[in-house]
């Protein structure tokens, strides 16, 4: 079977507010950089990283064989409307789709009597229609009319567009017309110009949600082609000439060229990592259900593992609002990709604490890298979360990643703008803060499982990301979760959960029969041909797309509903051929997994919606990070804030944690790029990779 091999591999998570940059080898050890993002490029600040870990390790750039990154740069073109400009071409009665659209009104959004319906992804200016018909079993009821398609094209021409998406009614089933179009319009056009076809990016019915994903994908492409072609051409002239993968949404990784192609493909690209990291840690020490929570300086996002494996969604918002930490259909823009299913908040480090009519809010505003926190000392004024966690003594002023934090501005940000608002001093302004933000991180804890029919007290709570430790204890108190994982180097946990990230993409295709019909003898055999074939051609556009012919593992999958129903569950196949016994465990599989999580024992006739393919190139990932050693670092007590006062508690260095040595709460233990928290009633253990296994020891 093919396998990822590096010699050394580099991995970096460019975030909201931090770049983080692992650099690992064959022995474990790891060599990290945390530097502030730069919005304005991303590159920079990740070239700057790279030059830090290269220039502490005297690692010959040359000797780099992986480069894999995670990056936000999808969601913030698509949130910011900072894409390309471009046009949406569809059949002639549906120009109005994107502007009608899915529209739900959520929270005070309800009550607002002057309410405006937000613009539409693409003004209709920039939207056309073309006359043609593929039915819904995909014949062709009215032929595309090729002059008034020449028409529409030359009319795009004259706007200037940079890219061009085109959905037609039913080209899921039937691509011709798509085809045809789209040289049509390409002919029009600057040589180069992308022009996306839906049947290409994502074939399945639901032409709204198609046309989302298909616009955001022509949308986001050329910002991530010209970033990554900087990124490359950064790191060539640092001597490394490694291979680019970038993280797509469902945890894999993909070469540069298909994800700047399919940038859509990467809009959940660092949370993901964050699970994977988490799983990968809890597989290492025999736990397989997991809660992964990954708290950084901009938002907290929460995702769940179950029996080691991640859960993956299909469908997702960008930009979505909603209560709890979930986002409501009809608030955002809707991508239809496999994506790790995760519940975000707008509550990290860098969430701004401010005062409405008389009530403290924290977040979802940030103050992001530029300015940053003002205990940064880089201009910022307004107080965060990492600000309050200053002022309770929490962080080590000395030893936060890159800078010193100054607890005096932070007081400062603090009183003018929480405390005196409010009529409290700073302290309780800041203890206020930090509860606020910790009861809007377990919105996120409380979507992927409460709200899911899931019992969390069962699970560990895996701590990642730069704010994460300092939160999680007490995070897992609010939910009765007795024990937390806080792995080594957690404060980059999203670069390092890279390190083990697979190759791998997936192909889907609507492919609608009843299970019945699939599992009768007399019908069975051309229905059951007829889905082997369409998994056959999409592990061959799968495999094409990854430039492999042979090896890799192959998983398939279809989607399955009660006819009538509109979503659908995923459920895996077996390997082998595809026969009735093979559908009839796939039915019983749904309707297991319909009563797990509606709680209603429905047996009712179903049928398949979808065929998937995922094929994977499974890396040869370096061991897990271990914890640096400092046996001679001296404990010393700093006055921390719990329990409403003011107290000295242990403070100690995480590098002179020796294997199985055991810490009783209240303590901190500090790294460079974060600070844990065990407070009353936990207690620490140190295993022999240098993770910490906090535990409760009363309720």
């Amino acid at each position: 079977m093919t396998v990822l091999r590096a010699e050394l591999t580099l991995a970096s998570d460019v975030g909201g507010t931090f770049t983080d940059v692992v650099l690992t080898g064959d022995d474990g050890r790891v060599q990290v950089a945390k530097t502030l993002t730069t919005p304005e490029d991303p590159a920079i600040g990740l070239l700057r990283g790279v030059r830090q870990v290269l220039g502490a390790t005297g690692v010959p750039p040359a000797r780099v064989g992986r480069f894999v990154h995670a990056t936000t740069l999808a969601t913030n073109v698509i949130l910011e409307r900072t894409g390309v400009p471009v046009a949406f071409v569809t059949t002639e009665g549906f120009r109005s789709m994107l502007a009608l659209g899915r529209q739900a009104r959520v929270e005070e959004e309800r009550y607002d009597l002057a309410y405006e319906q937000p613009d539409p992804p693409v003004p209709l200016t920039h939207t056309f229609a073309v006359p043609e018909r593929v039915g819904a079993t995909g014949e062709v009821l009215r032929p595309l009319h090729e002059e008034a398609a020449d028409r529409v094209a030359r009319e795009i021409a004259a706007l200037g567009v940079a890219a061009v998406a085109i959905c037609l009614l039913h080209s899921y089933l039937n691509p011709v017309h798509e085809q045809r179009l789209a040289q049509i319009i390409a002919a029009r056009l600057p040589a180069g110009t992308p022009v996306v076809e839906s049947a290409a990016v994502w074939p399945e019915l639901g032409e709204y949600e198609r046309a989302t994903t298909t616009l955001m994908s022509a949308y986001v492409g050329p910002v991530m082609a010209s970033y990554l072609n900087r990124l490359g051409g950064g790191l060539a002239e640092l001597g490394i000439t490694a291979p680019i993968h970038v993280m797509e949404s469902a945890g894999g990784v993909l070469p540069a060229a298909l994800a700047a192609s399919r940038a859509v493909y990467t809009i959940e690209s660092g949370p993901a990592a964050g699970v994977i990291a988490a799983a990968r840690q809890g597989a290492d020490r025999g736990l397989a259900d997991l809660i992964s929570f990954d708290m950084g300086g901009t938002t907290a996002k929460a995702g769940l593992v179950r029996g080691g494996r991640p859960g993956i969604t299909h469908e997702f918002q960008v930009g979505g609002k909603g209560s709890f930490g979930g986002r409501r259909p009809g608030t955002g823009v809707p991508i239809k990709v496999p994506a790790i299913d995760l519940a975000e908040v707008g509550s990290g480090g860098g969430s701004i604490a401010w005062v409405d009519a008389g009530t403290l809010r924290v977040g979802p505003r940030s103050a992001g890298a530029d300015p940053g926190p003002a205990c940064y000392g880089r201009g910022g004024e307004s107080p965060t979360v990492t600000d309050a966690n200053l002022v309770l003594g929490y962080l080590d002023p000395d030893g936060f990643g890159e800078f010193r934090l100054s607890a005096e501005r932070a007081r400062a940000a603090i009183a003018e703008h929480v405390a005196g608002p409010l009529g409290v001093d700073v302290v309780e302004a800041a203890a206020a803060i930090h509860d606020i933000a910790n009861a809007q991180m377990g919105a996120a804890v409380h979507v992927v499982t409460v709200r899911r029919g899931i019992d969390p007290r069962g699970f560990t709570l895996v701590a990642l990301g730069g704010a994460a430790p300092t939160h999680v204890a007490r995070l897992a108190e609010r939910f009765g979760i007795g024990r937390v994982l806080v792995p080594p180097q957690a404060g980059v946990g999203s670069a390092v959960g890279l390190l083990h990230a697979d190759l791998a993409i997936e192909r889907a295709r609507t492919f609608l029969a009843p299970a019945s019909t699939l599992m009768s003898c007399s019908a069975s055999r051309e229905s059951l041909g007829e889905l082997a074939e369409i998994f056959t051609d999409l592990e061959r556009a799968a495999r094409s797309d990854l430039s492999i012919e042979t090896g890799a593992t192959v998983v398939r999958s279809v989607g399955v509903r009660f006819i009538g129903q509109a979503h659908a569950f995923t459920i895996e196949l077996p390997p082998g051929q595809i026969t009735p016994e093979t559908v009839q465990r796939a039915t019983e599989e749904f309707y297991k997994r319909y009563h797990e999580s509606y709680g209603i024992d429905l047996r009712d006739p179903v049928e398949l919606t979808t065929a998937r393919v995922r094929v994977v190139i499974p890396s040869d990932p370096p061991p897990l990070p271990r914890a640096d050693t400092a046996p001679d670092a001296q404990p010393r007590t700093r006055e921390i804030w719990l329990d409403g006062a003011f107290g000295p508690v242990p403070v100690l260095e995480r590098a002179a944690c020796r294997s199985g040595e055991e810490l009783a709460g209240p303590c901190v233990i500090t790294e460079p790029q974060c600070s844990l928290l065990v407070p009353p009633g936990w207690r620490a253990i140190v295993d022999e990779r240098g993770a910490i296994l906090l535990e409760r020891t009363h309720s």
